[in-house]
């Protein structure tokens, strides 16, 4: 049996958590989300403060945007796909470089209903995240959620926020 989703109180005390780390790092996050829709770049603008270190968001939901905005390359969406490694690492890696933030996280995910194959399953999500400190060197990492489209959104925004505070610490 898998653990419930997230609840708002969840989101926003992980939302409190990783803002305080990276006040207390100095350092600044930008997000590049996809399935997410936005929904972590407004976890974070929730906590009051978050000017402090709450730099931009990029919502790009389709391939081109993530190509416009965040240089991804056309040749890693051909070869990859918009869910994958690959993909994710280049997402973070252009939200640090076009922000000028210290650490970025990427998501990118099939929420479903639909949408789903074999290789990629509905509930699958990436995850990019890309420092400063490392580079921009961008380290990716899957997970596959059960649920319904809210409970894999609702577990992604949890894990990126996740995400957030431990690059700040290690940042």
């Amino acid at each position: 049996m898998s653990a419930p989703p997230p609840t708002d109180a969840d989101l926003a005390r992980l939302a409190r958590r990783a803002g305080e780390r990276l006040l207390a790092a100095r350092l600044r996050v930008a997000l590049a989300e996809s399935c997410t829709g936005g929904w972590v770049a407004k976890a974070l603008t929730d906590v009051a403060g978050s000017s402090q270190w709450f730099e931009r968001g990029y919502v790009t939901y389709s391939n081109v945007a993530k190509q416009e905005a965040l240089g991804v390359r056309a040749a890693t969406l051909a070869t990859h796909g918009a869910v994958s490694g690959p993909t994710v690492s280049e997402m973070a890696s252009g939200a640090l470089r076009a922000s000028g933030a210290d650490v970025a996280v990427a998501i990118s995910g099939v929420a479903g209903p639909d949408g789903g194959t074999p290789d990629k399953p509905v509930g699958l999500v990436w995850f990019g995240v890309a420092r400063h400190a490392d580079g921009r060197a961008g380290s990716e990492e899957s997970l596959r959620y059960a649920g319904d489209r809210e409970a894999v959104r609702r577990a992604a925004v949890a894990h990126a926020l996740e995400l957030i505070a431990t690059a700040a610490t290690r940042a």
